[in-house]
């Protein structure tokens, strides 16, 4: 014979049985972090900021997240779709990691995320947040530490339009981030869009499309190229004599340190959009300004605070937890607390688990050393900013 207990004791056993589950579950003796990036080519350099910010906070924690001792696995993705799963999967299912991080390209990481989603492992995106993962196939084991792939071209969509800009030419690689970076340009401008192309990802030589743009006549021109593409096509757009009459606006990835100092003075006073910038003055970004300067004797990237962020978001929730990894339940809600001091400033997760964040204007200046880096006006372009897509994401807060 069965029945059925009233509602109310059914709640009450529900929450005995998670209490009871949750003193069980013992103290993990280490955290494992699978980290997959792309290390090598022309692209490295993003891959390499994101892994030197990530472990630089494990080593100021003491080698540790969360009060255990870290070990970090770390591989090179070569940029290839194929070999980003195979890694992951090798993470997953052999070296049985606790937290999944890492990689840079949006194509990469929707090729490689089902290894880790399907086997109830934790990502933690320190970069790629393609739109789809932000809406109708968002996932309570997926958190961007980021930002939502539309944002930072959202803000520039909106800084033209504070700039009173009218005719705008596009360009971006054809691939998911670079779809939605369009995607989120359009949905903030409100001129004329005279000319849209996407690129081969990747590519390195662009004669056809400045002659196109020349062709076009645009008042300005925005474009997401991040790493060598956008180096290389910054390069070829000043020498080819566009700058001279073409406004070249930028998000943040194609306007940081990694392209600042291969492109040079040509980047002087060129506009930005992102959620960070290195003369932030709050305490967790002098502190990393200084300590990433100090272990690697270079300027940070935002790659790098990302990677940082990333790291540390890891360590409050294991901290919160008490290091009791396998109650995965607790350990999620950790997560989404965000109980740690960023160095972008406040932030905190969307029902989706995207940012909702300021965004700013930076401008590419002296840094009063012989050398340029980005400054960033006070007043956010975008204040308290959530994604268009969390409408579409049916988790519960």
């Amino acid at each position: 014979m069965s029945f059925a207990l009233p509602s109310a004791l059914r709640v009450g056993a529900l929450a005995l049985a998670a209490t009871l589950a949750s003193v069980a579950a013992p103290a993990a003796d280490k955290v494992k972090v699978g980290f997959v990036s792309t290390l090598s080519g022309p692209s490295s350099a993003l891959g390499v900021d994101i892994r030197d910010g990530f472990l630089l906070a494990v080593k100021l924690n003491g080698g540790k997240l969360g009060g255990l001792p870290a070990e970090v696995l770390v591989s090179d993705d070569q940029f290839k779709p194929d070999v980003a799963k195979q890694l992951f999967e090798k993470n997953v299912k052999r070296d049985r990691v606790d937290f999944m991080t890492g990689v840079v390209f949006s194509n990469i990481m929707l090729a490689a995320l089902p290894e880790a989603l399907d086997n109830n492992t934790i990502y933690i995106s320190p970069n790629a947040a393609p739109s789809s993962m932000a809406g109708k196939d968002c996932n309570p084991l997926f958190y961007a530490v980021s930002w939502p792939n539309d944002a930072y071209h959202e803000a520039a969509g909106a800084f033209a339009n504070q700039r009173e800009l009218k005719s705008v030419y596009l360009l971006a690689p054809n691939y998911q981030a670079g779809k939605d970076s369009l995607a989120g340009f359009k949905r903030m401008f409100k001129g004329q869009v005279v000319g849209e192309n996407y690129t081969k990802l990747g590519q390195l030589d662009y004669a056809a499309e400045l002659a196109e743009i020349r062709a076009a006549k645009p008042q300005a021109l925005y474009i997401f190229l991040p790493g060598g593409m956008g180096i290389n096509f910054i390069k070829q757009f000043v020498g080819a004599g566009l700058g001279k009459e073409i406004q070249l606006l930028l998000p943040g990835f194609s306007a940081d340190q990694d392209v600042i100092n291969p492109v040079g003075p040509a980047m002087s006073g060129l506009f930005n959009t992102a959620h960070w910038s290195p003369d932030f003055a709050n305490a967790a970004n002098q502190k990393f300004m200084a300590e990433f300067e100090k272990e690697y004797k270079r300027i940070p990237t935002l790659y790098a605070s990302q990677g940082y962020d990333a790291a540390q978001l890891i360590n409050a929730a294991v901290r919160d937890v008490k290091g009791k990894l396998d109650d995965r339940e607790a350990l999620r809600k950790a997560l989404k607390a965000a109980k740690f001091d960023s160095v972008r400033g406040p932030f905190k997760f969307n029902t989706n688990q995207y940012p909702i964040q300021n965004y700013y204007v930076r401008t590419v200046g002296a840094d009063g050393k012989g050398g340029l880096i980005n400054k960033s006006f006070n007043t956010p372009i975008l204040k308290d900013h959530g994604d268009a897509y969390v409408g579409a994401c049916t988790m519960k807060p």
